[in-house]
This record gives structure tokens, C-alpha cells and sequence, in this order.
């Protein structure tokens, strides 16, 4: 019988397993998950989880149950150490290996650390254990230095204000959020912390965590590739792979935030982190081992939460030539259009949930779209979408 292993207990992990079944593949699925925890959603543990508004319990993706129906087995607590590509087998930490047909690698990524004095005491997360702490030492804190001006590191300071915390972010970049978006989005980011009590630092290097209650430091992620490259497989800044998901090794796939794929959204190769890019690949590579190849091309989008604000990011940015606005900076509800030569390539919406859907379909589509239809309000972008679906 054919066999499929999923190495990563993340999102893209999980969601590969369910969609194989869901393509109706009936092979064994077999999940390694390095974590004692099932499979669990991440996005909740720098906001809900932290404020106490949702706990450990709700956290699952699926339920035990799910497991069973499905006939996924779920190894927990154990990691894979090596791939026999010759034999077709991965070691595990625990000593035990698995035999596979095809392998996917669902690896992740990996907290960038502090080279700093008194790095023991800087606080991280990723994961379930890593949110568990920091909530703990949370409520022991008066004052935070959030290490960071990214999505993780906004995200847990607005979470520390919330609670009452004094809260420093300190940002070795001139702006916010910088490798994600437009001076214009810093700028409104700056002015939203800034308003809810959070001190700003830009420009500003850290030599000690010192000073503060809490260090949490939020600097970015590193791939996960070191199993894929000693087991030969191609890498440059995440796990390479064709437009098929596909490795240099036609049985081996990667996806999710280890996955360094072609992409038509950024012109080229790039690796994606997040919860969307997960989804979507699983499922794409599920249909290609159930018999059904499909090249990768979903649009990518990402959100954060914020104090009162839910940020939407629909398409890439990078290397616009123009950007107009669509309604009101000062109300919080407007969205950012991002155009090079004459072609929409993203939009980003603040509590414009509308735009950013009609965003979704758009790019899907290819639909033609001017700067001034982008900026008229009279403009239906929804039905705009729709017409050309």
C-alpha cells in the first residue's frame, strides 16, 4: 500500500494530512509532530491566548476524533533526524523509522535568537509552551521590551498594553513592519501604538535585555532546512521546489514557512509565513500525490489584530510603482491600492474587510483595475470582482 509521511505538526502538517484524505487518497498518512501537542492553531497565542480569552483547550485544529476517522496516525513528541532517500525511510529521534512512498516535509521554522548579554532571560514565541511562559512571566511584569517592530512583536506589545503593562518597542529599523509594508502602513502602525501608550524606539540596537520586567524578542524566523540539506536536497533560504511543490527529490515535497517556491505574485522564488501559503500548499500537494498534479498559484494574504485595528494584506507590494488610498486614515477604516505600471499587485486594508475580499478576487482573477477606480468610492470593487471571476 502506498505510504505517505508528513514530517511537522504545524498548520501546513495537519492541513496535508486531512486534504489527502479529502482527495479521497487511501494510502497510510502518517503526521510527525516534534511537539507533545497535537496539531494547534498559532495565531490566537500572541493575542486571545495571552489576554486569557482562549485557553490550551481550544487551541486544537482538529479534534482526537478526527485523527481516527481519518486514519491519520499521529506521532507526537518525536522528530525525524535523517531521510534514507535511497531507501525511502526517515529516522526519528526516538529510534524507531518510517518507511515512505512520498515524503512531506512540513519542517517550519525556528525562532531567530539575541546575540545579546542576558539572552537566558529574553522570552520568544512560537509555540504552545513558548505562550505558556510568556503568559505566566506577563503577569509578574510591570514593563516590556518587545524586541522588534514585525507582526509577532506589534502583536504582543499591543497583547501587553492591553494588560495594563508598560510596554517598549524596540525596532533596529527605521520603521514598522518594514519588510512587510509601505512607509504609509509604518507610519499609521507608529501613530496606533503611540496613541495607546506603547514608547517607540526606531533606529535602536540592544546589547543587554536589561532594564525591563519581560524581554519578548520577535526578529524574525530561520527555516528549518538543515534535514532536507543533509539529506542533499536543495536549499537557499528555505527547502527549494518546483511550481509542483516538488523538491530536487521528485518523492520529497516541502511546504509552508520551510518552502522556498516560485512565485507569480513576487516575480519569482520566495517562502511565505503563513497561515494561508500553509493551507493552500497542503492542499495543492495533496492533489498532485492523489493523482491530480497542481501547480501552486493561490494569491497570498495575511492579517493582524492590533488594539481596534484587524489588518488585511491581499497580493505582494514589493516593487510598486504607485499606491493610492481608498477611505478614511483618521476613522481607521481604509484600504492602501499598490500598482506597478498600470497592474494592481496588493492591497491592504485596515478594518476594510469588504476590500480585502474583492482584493482576493481581483488578484485571482487578473481583473484590470485603475488607480482611480481604486480610489472612488462609487466604484463597487466587490461586484467589479465578481463580473470578472
Amino acid at each position: 500500500m502506498d505510504r505517505v509521511v508528513i514530517v511537522g505538526g504545524g498548520q501546513a502538517g495537519l492541513e496535508a494530512a486531512a486534504a489527502l484524505r479529502a482527495q479521497g487518497y487511501e494510502g497510510t498518512v502518517t503526521l510527525v509532530c516534534e511537539e507533545p501537542h497535537a496539531p494547534y492553531q498559532r495565531p490566537p497565542l500572541s493575542k486571545q491566548f495571552l489576554l486569557g480569552k482562549q485557553d490550551a483547550g481550544s487551541l486544537p485544529l482538529r479534534a482526537v476524533m478526527f485523527y481516527e476517522k481519518h486514519r491519520i496516525n499521529l506521532i507526537l513528541g518525536d522528530r525525524a533526524t535523517e531521510i534514507n532517500r535511497g531507501g525511502k525511510r526517515i529516522h526519528l529521534a526516538g529510534g524507531g523509522s518510517l518507511a515512505y512512498d512520498h515524503l512531506i516535509l512540513a519542517v517550519g521554522a525556528r525562532n531567530r535568537t539575541l546575540p545579546v548579554d542576558g539572552r537566558e532571560q529574553v522570552v520568544y514565541l512560537r509555540t504552545l509552551d513558548e505562550a505558556e511562559t510568556l503568559k505566566q512571566r506577563l503577569t509578574e511584569a510591570s514593563s516590556v521590551a518587545v524586541i522588534g517592530g514585525g507582526f509577532i512583536g506589534l502583536e504582543v506589545a499591543a497583547t501587553a498594553r492591553k494588560l495594563g503593562k508598560m510596554v517598549t518597542v524596540i525596532e533596529a529599523g527605521p520603521r514598522l513592519m518594514a519588510r512587510a509594508v509601505s512607509p504609509l502602513l509604518s507610519e499609521f502602525f507608529l501613530n496606533l501604538h503611540l496613541a495607546h501608550g506603547v514608547a517607540v524606539r526606531l533606529n535602536a540596537s540592544v546589547d543587554a535585555a536589561a532594564g525591563a520586567d519581560l524581554v519578548v524578542a520577535g526578529i524574525g524566523v530561520i527555516p528549518n532546512m538543515e534535514l532536507a540539506r543533509e539529506a542533499g536536497l536543495a536549499v537557499a533560504n528555505g527547502i527549494v521546489v518546483d511550481e509542483y511543490l516538488r523538491t530536487s527529490d521528485p518523492d520529497v515535497f516541502a511546504i509552508g514557512d520551510c518552502a522556498a517556491h516560485p512565485n507569480r505574485f513576487a516575480g519569482g522564488r520566495t517562502r511565505l509565513e503563513s497561515v494561508q501559503n500553509a493551507v493552500d500548499q497542503a492542499k495543492c500537494v495533496a492533489r498532485t500525490i492523489a493523482g491530480e498534479p497542481t501547480s501552486y498559484g493561490d494569491v497570498p494574504w495575511f492579517w493582524t489584530d492590533q488594539f481596534d485595528v484587524r489588518f488585511q494584506m491581499a497580493g505582494l507590494g514589493a516593487g510598486h510603482d504607485l499606491h493610492v488610498a481608498r477611505g478614511s486614515i483618521e476613522d481607521h477604516k481604509f484600504s492602501v491600492f499598490y500598482f506597478k505600471e498600470g497592474r494592481l499587485l496588493a492591497v491592504d486594508s485596515v478594518n476594510r474587510f469588504g476590500d480585502h475580499v474583492a482584493a482576493r478576487k481581483l488578484l485571482t482573477a487578473g481583473t484590470p483595475l485603475t488607480p482611480e477606480q481604486a480610489v472612488d468610492e462609487s466604484v463597487d470593487l466587490k461586484q467589479l470582482a465578481t463580473a470578472h471571476s
